[in-house]
């Protein structure tokens, strides 16, 4: 299965570290010594994908604030992690927390791994004082509902290191969504209740902002694209993928793979130039396009770029926001939909699939470039590729607007490869067994009110999740091995209670 990106993400996170004036200049000579291995130690691991930027020693409360001020408006900083080295007064730190835009992670750690027992005296005990001073400021980051993330153990565990690397990832999600531009050609499928949603809510709490552009937009700059790029360009899907003979230069469609290839680089235009990062179609509002953007928004999402179907704005810049996320990881992350189920004989499982956009970042094999007819959009017969998903644990997510608030519902699954092939249905399509299982999934799902578009994501685990939405402030529904159906329902009770309880006056 193929990376979305094999690079390091962009932005840093600064590492912090607090203590006091009391222990004098040799002392924080040392403490500043240790902190910066500490940083670096953390800097270097392979699996965190961030750089870790040390800063100096804070001492007291001007330094402090000044430093949160700053990284609160620089534009690389992403979050912070906050260690007290030796007992740092937590009141000290009120101004600064309270001036603090960005995800916290406390990590309770000490620069020794092991106690050296028989040379212990007060000036070692002196200098290592992390276990009651973070504490203190603990004390303090609860007092002012500072919501974080606490690490505990030596920086050199590998747990340690996981769950920091987990928390950037969702830090760097944040990040991307807080600058994140969609652009939505046309408005969304009529009728439809869970596409709609609270656009300005949704910039106030996630940062996205969502654009609509009328499709003859588009239209004018896909039939600019010079025919010389679009040949080029269909002559390298024959390249990279199994092109069927039809589309091939001698083949009596091929037209229609340079008509693809004229919509890919007509959208990546109009998304660059705009600085956008996400968009959406819909089938009913096509305007002078010739097919409905398949290929084109399946190579575009493998990019990084997020989408939704039939104008769902929600599902694409949740998926914009997974695919930073997931970046690097193993596995794909792609925009998807439970379209059907297979409920016997041998264990039920989903059938899962879209019109035409599937990721090929989750793709087991090399694809098929196909064309098909396509019953609806009354358009020319779209280009696709066509896949079947990589087995192996991923995790099933939707955005809705419940609203009162907007809600993230994740189901961990099992992707599983078909049982029988398919060679009559021309999509690219994922299988996969929900936990606990599929009943007890299905009903949870359906009583969250989760969406039916969703983003499937191999390459994002629910711990990043579950860090991203308390970062956002967003409610996380999780279904896994544990769920119950009954105890789902009073989660989403207690939840109800919480959140009306939570909203300002």
């Amino acid at each position: 299965m193929a990376s979305d990106s094999t690079n390091r993400l962009p932005g840093e996170i600064w590492f912090l570290t607090g203590s006091q004036g009391l222990y004098g200049e040799e002392t924080l000579n040392q403490v500043a010594h240790q902190s910066q291995r500490i940083a670096e130690r953390l800097d270097t691991s392979a699996e965190i994908p961030l750089r870790i930027v040390w800063k100096p020693v804070l001492t007291d409360s001007d330094s402090i604030r000044r430093l949160c001020q700053e990284a609160s408006t620089t534009d690389t900083c992403v979050g912070v992690i906050l260690w007290m080295h030796t007992f740092s007064p937590a009141k000290m730190w009120i101004a600064g927390l309270s001036a603090l835009d960005r995800p916290v992670l406390h990590l309770h750690t000490q620069y020794n791994l092991s106690l050296p027992w028989s040379s212990i005296d007060m000036e070692f005990m002196n200098l290592n004082q992390a276990a009651h001073g973070d504490r203190e400021f603990a004390h303090i980051g609860s007092r002012l509902g500072v919501n974080r993330k606490i690490v505990a153990g030596h920086a050199s565990d590998a747990r340690v290191q996981s769950r920091v690397a987990t928390w950037c990832r969702a830090a760097a999600g944040r990040h991307a969504s807080r600058t994140l531009r969609l652009a939505r050609f046309g408005d969304n499928m009529r009728d439809v209740a869970v596409t709609e949603g609270d656009k300005v809510e949704a910039q106030l709490r996630f940062g996205f902002s969502v654009n609509t552009y009328g499709v003859n937009d588009l239209v004018k700059v896909v039939d600019a694209v010079e025919e010389k790029a679009a040949a080029e360009l269909a002559a390298s899907y024959v390249d990279e993928y199994d092109v069927r003979p039809i589309l091939r230069p001698d083949g009596v469609r091929h037209e229609a793979l340079r008509y693809a290839a004229r919509l890919e680089l007509g959208l990546r235009t109009f998304l660059d130039e705009g600085g956008f990062t996400a968009f959406t179609t819909n089938f009913e509002d096509l305007g002078g396009l010739r097919q409905l953007p398949g290929l084109a928004v399946q190579r575009l999402m493998a990019d990084g770029y997020g989408f939704g179907g039939e104008g769902d704005w929600k599902t694409s810049a949740l998926l914009r926001t997974m695919k930073v996320m997931g970046s690097g990881q193993p596995g794909g992350t792609s925009f998807m939909e439970d379209y059907t189920y297979h409920l016997g004989p041998g264990e039920p499982r989903i059938l899962g699939a879209h019109m035409l956009e599937v990721c090929p970042s989750i793709a087991a094999d090399r694809p098929s470039c196909e064309i098909h007819p396509l019953s609806i959009g009354d358009r020319e017969d779209p280009v696709r590729l066509v896949f079947d998903a990589a087995p192996g644990p991923a995790v099933v997510v939707g955005l809705s607007d419940v609203g009162d608030r907007f809600r993230l519902t994740a189901n961990t699954v099992d992707v599983v490869p078909p049982a029988q092939p398919l060679p009559q249905l021309p999509v690219a399509r994922a299988v996969w067994k929900p936990r606990p299982s599929l009943a007890e999934s299905a009903e949870s799902w359906l009583l969250a009110g989760a969406p039916h578009h969703t983003v499937l994501s191999s390459a994002v685990d629910i711990e990043t999740l579950t860090d991203f939405a308390a970062m956002t402030g967003v409610e996380l529904l999780t279904i896994d091995e544990n769920t119950t159906t009954g105890q789902f329902a009073k989660e989403i009770r207690w939840n109800a209670a919480y959140h009306r309880l939570d909203q300002p006056l």
